[in-house]
């Protein structure tokens, strides 16, 4: 017999159905006060407030899921001084708490770091931080591969 998990995803937003991003704008006005009734909200962004009841309750910004937690993220980074030192600085200024940093031996220029810290202390919201750090120079690519 096959059970079903109800695991959470991290989904990039370009392929969200529009209801879904609707929702999410919709929670983000009501959020910042800038509305005061789910009414307003959903006309604002242009839904229906059953279809908002239907899904307020499933979608939700990473970085409200990711406050207090622990952030494993996989770099490729360029082998240039100063590049694994710039990633350590930007989250230390977030007041981000580093646990574990594992980095591989480069190979052709490039080396795999995976850093873990936690969120817990931060000033800036986990999704604001990885913004800042995939614009730093020398970062290839970044990816989250865990969230406890």
């Amino acid at each position: 017999m096959l059970t079903e998990s109800k695991g959470l995803y991290i989904i990039k937003e370009e392929i969200l159905p529009e209801i879904i991003k609707k929702t999410v704008k919709a929670k983000e006005l009501l959020k910042n006060g800038d509305v005061k009734t789910v009414n307003e909200a959903t006309e604002m962004v242009g839904m229906s407030r059953s279809a908002f009841y239907k899904y307020k309750d499933y979608i939700f910004p990473f970085y409200e899921a990711s406050v207090g937690k622990i952030i494993t993220i996989a770099l490729i980074l360029e082998h240039r001084p100063g590049v694994l030192s710039g990633i350590l600085d930007e989250i230390a200024r977030a007041r981000g708490n580093i646990l574990t940093i594992n980095q591989n031996i480069p190979l052709q220029g490039l080396a795999n770091v995976t850093i873990s810290f936690d969120t817990r202390e931060m000033i800036k919201n986990p999704e604001e931080l990885l913004e800042a750090l995939e614009e730093k120079p020398g970062v290839r690519e970044i990816e989250i591969v865990a969230r406890e």
